[in-house]
C-alpha cells in the first residue's frame, strides 16, 4: 500500500467528461446524466482500500443523505481489476449492493476517467458546481484507519452544503489521502507521486 495524496485539480476545472458502465445495473452513466443538478460529487473509490473500507459507512450515508436533493454524486472504481481482483466489477457490485449505496459505482477500465480528474488515491473527492466547475477537492474529513478520529464527513458535506446554500465554499481544502489508484502496467499517468 503506497500511501498517497489527492494532486489537488486546480479549482474552476471544469468537469472531464465520462461514460461508464455502471456496476449494478450496467447503464452506462455520463456527465449529462447530472445536468440539472447544482452539484455533483466525483468520488475515487474501491473496495480493498482499508481507506475505503474506514469512510463506507459515511459514503452510504452520503448517498442516502443526499438522495433526494440538488447534488448528484457518482462513485468511479479505476483500479487495476486483473491484479486486484477485489476490485474488479462485480465485486464492486456485491460492495454496492452490502452498503445500499444510493448512488452510481462506475468501473473505469481504461483508467482514462481517473487521468482526466487526475485522480491519485482511493478515496478521492470532487466536487462541482451548477455549470460543473471544480468547487472542492480534498479530504471527507481528518479521519484516517490508524488515528481514533470519528468519520464525520465534515469537510466534504461543509463544501456540499455551500455549494448548494449558493455559497463559496471554503479556501482552505486538505487532500485525501488513501492507498494510491493501482494503474495497470505502463499506464500511470505523468502526475502520479506529485502529491
Amino acid at each position: 500500500m503506497a500511501l498517497t495524496a489527492s494532486t489537488m485539480l486546480p479549482i474552476g476545472t471544469i468537469a472531464p467528461d465520462f461514460h461508464l458502465p455502471e456496476v449494478v445495473s450496467g447503464k452506462v452513466i455520463s456527465l449529462a446524466n447530472f445536468a440539472d443538478k447544482k452539484a455533483l460529487l466525483v468520488m475515487f473509490i474501491c473496495r480493498h482500500c482499508p481507506f475505503v473500507k474506514h469512510i463506507q459507512q459515511q459514503l452510504a450515508l452520503l448517498g442516502t443523505d443526499y438522495e433526494n436533493s440538488d447534488l448528484g454524486i457518482i462513485a468511479i472504481s479505476a483500479n487495476d481489476a486483473e491484479n486486484y481482483p477485489d476490485d474488479a466489477p462485480e465485486s464492486l457490485k456485491a460492495m454496492a449492493i452490502e452498503l445500499g449505496l444510493k448512488f452510481p459505482v462506475c468501473y473505469d477500465e481504461s483508467q482514462e476517467t481517473a487521468k482526466a480528474y487526475t485522480a491519485a488515491c482511493t478515496p478521492d473527492f470532487f466536487v462541482f458546481d451548477r455549470e460543473q466547475k471544480l468547487v472542492y477537492r480534498g479530504q471527507l474529513d481528518d479521519s484516517r484507519p490508524s488515528n481514533g478520529k470519528p468519520v464525520t464527513g465534515a469537510d466534504l458535506r461543509a463544501a456540499i452544503e455551500a455549494v448548494l446554500a449558493g455559497k463559496s465554499v471554503s479556501d482552505e481544502q486538505k487532500p485525501s489521502i488513501g492507498c494510491n489508484i493501482k494503474w495497470k502496467a505502463g499506464n500511470a499517468p505523468s502526475y502520479f507521486g506529485r502529491g
